[in-house]
């Protein structure tokens, strides 16, 4: 196989990813910031190892490599560096973020990666694999679709690292697409009833990625990506509404990071097998009133972003990803995600 580079190989879903790919006979590059625990990694991995930092020359760090997979969170603070590089030296650039401002980012930059030969592929992790093969889909199922919703209900804990995703997106309210268009609105103000198949739960919009990679992969001008949480930490965020700005200040993220660095270490083995998730989406046309509604199951979160990931990276690798741009599904199709193992899909 080519080339692999894995950033941020020696975090919590990084780690899983790379001694992955090794079992799977890739012959992964695996990178970080800390000297110390990607050539520790390296040494137990028995693979080549990298260390570099985001303000170094990364570009010297691509010698040889034809596939960068970013592992590293927050994508908002290590996307651009690593996007930029590739793009000098003419890596195609993957990675497991779910923040919009990364998918909206990346996108403008389409044109560049044409010129370059590169592909730019964010969210080939669970963050958007079942979601935007789940959007494809639907939108198969219904071309002429006007409006879009998808829903998750997952079980299972979270690393250090999606906690500290999840932590930069406080204070920034939530988001829908609307005629094409993004618009913000606060946490939890647009909420609805979702049957997932085992019973009904109350979900509440999230500015997940989809309102990004939904829309171009399957042009759909109106979406709405919700999740469902207990009903306590629903009235939570409706009553912390007024101090969002607070939560976005240096100090008090500062302060929660430190915190997920101190007492969280993501979930166990036994943890993962335990869990399991379910995607409910629906697309309908505004002006006939045809809907469809679809499911997909599929194990826990981590599991599936290892699948995911090491699936998307073999397949950029043999050539089968268009250059520019590109979301999983828009790449590889709506049936992308059933090739994963554990995953079935359900229409309504």
């Amino acid at each position: 196989m080519d080339s692999l580079l894995i950033y941020g190989a020696y975090g919590y879903t990084g780690e899983l990813i790379a001694r992955a790919a090794v079992d799977r006979g890739f012959d992964p590059v695996v990178a970080g910031r800390d000297p110390d625990r990607i050539h520790t990694l390296g040494t137990d991995l028995d693979c080549r190892s990298r260390a570099f930092d985001l303000t170094d020359d990364i570009q010297a760090h691509l010698s040889g490599i034809d596939t960068l997979l970013n592992c590293a969170g927050p994508f908002e603070e290590t996307a651009d560096p690593l996007v930029a590089a590739c793009l000098a030296r003419g890596v195609d650039y993957l990675d497991i973020t779910g923040e919009l401002p990364v998918f909206e980012r990346l996108a403008r930059r389409d044109s560049e990666a044409v010129d370059a030969g590169v592909s730019l592929m964010p969210g080939v992790g669970y963050d958007v694999v079942p979601t935007d093969s789940l959007a494809a889909h639907l939108h198969e199922r219904l071309p002429e679709a006007t409006h879009l919703s998808l829903a998750l209900s997952a079980s299972g804990s979270l690393s250090g690292g999606t906690l500290k995703t999840l932590i930069n997106g406080f204070g920034s309210g939530s988001a829908i697409r609307e005629d094409g268009q993004l618009r913000a609105i606060p946490s939890a103000s647009k909420q609805r009833v979702v049957d997932f198949g085992s019973g009904t739960q109350t979900v509440m919009t999230i500015p997940w990625g989809d309102l990004s990679t939904a829309y171009r992969t399957t042009g759909i001008p109106n979406i709405a990506v919700y999740v469902a949480v207990p009903d306590a930490v629903r009235h939570a965020i409706q009553i912390a509404r007024p101090f969002e700005g607070l939560m976005a200040t240096d100090l008090v993220q500062r302060l929660l990071k430190g915190l997920v660095d101190r007492f969280v270490d993501g979930p166990s083995e036994a943890d993962r097998a335990a869990s399991e998730t379910t995607v409910w989406g629906e697309a309908w046309n505004e002006e006939s009133g045809e809907t469809v509604q679809s499911l997909l199951r599929t194990p826990d979160t981590y599991e599936l972003t290892v699948e995911a990931a090491l699936a998307c990276a073999e397949r950029v690798e043999a050539g089968e990803a268009p250059t520019g741009f590109t979301t999983p599904a828009g790449a590889f199709g709506p049936d992308l995600v059933l090739d994963l193992p554990g995953v079935s899909r359900q229409d309504l």
